[in-house]
């Protein structure tokens, strides 16, 4: 338990300086920052390769952070949130109090509730969002597991989180599921 402090302390003195970290979330590893830093942000997409114009998820740790990140929330996500079985990225129109790097060009977001440790923890501390997307560069596959993350990531980003690298077991994107305005559900990916 002492490691995982350390580790959620170090990453988050790094966010807080701006920092771009490659840490493990609920689905695969990912390459993040703090959602509110653009210039970080911004250091992401550099880092990834990955065209502005394509954006990334945030991670929060509760219903009260999409909330406050999300202007409409229908009176149902809770309910969906409790019973979702695997972890699930929802997009919703409307985002709000973010950085435009952070929203897509048509003012959407993409959120996903963590339930992993080491995220809800960081996320907890910093009492932000952390951007989020996959540890690659952008086109290439989606490393499974730590060991399997391209070494040209590793030395791009300012922090390699040093909790669960040694997992061997594989992980998967979450499922992506876009909420339209009046609630109703429509799945982007399984």
């Amino acid at each position: 338990m002492k490691d995982l402090v350390r580790e959620v302390q170090a990453a988050e003195e790094e966010l807080l300086m701006g920092n771009v970290i490659l840490y493990p979330t609920d689905t695969v590893w990912g390459i993040g920052c703090d959602a509110h830093e653009a210039k970080a942000v911004q250091k992401v997409f550099k880092i990834k390769e990955r065209d502005p114009s394509k954006s990334m998820i945030i991670l929060v740790a509760d219903i009260n952070m999409v909330k406050h990140y999300v202007a409409n929330v229908p009176d149902k996500f809770e309910k969906m949130l409790e019973e979702q079985e695997q972890p699930t990225t929802y997009i919703f129109e409307g985002a709000q109090n973010l950085p435009e790097e952070v929203i897509a060009p048509d003012g959407t977001i993409a959120i996903r509730v963590v339930k992993d440790e080491f995220c809800h923890k960081l996320i907890r501390q910093l009492d932000r969002p952390l951007v989020s997307t996959s540890a690659n560069l952008s086109g290439g596959k989606s490393p499974a597991t730590f060991a399997e993350i391209d070494e040209e990531v590793k030395k791009r980003v300012d922090y390699v989180v040093r909790w669960r690298q040694d997992e061997e077991s594989e992980a998967k994107p979450s499922r992506i599921v876009k909420i339209k305005p009046n609630g109703e559900i429509e799945t982007i990916r399984e």
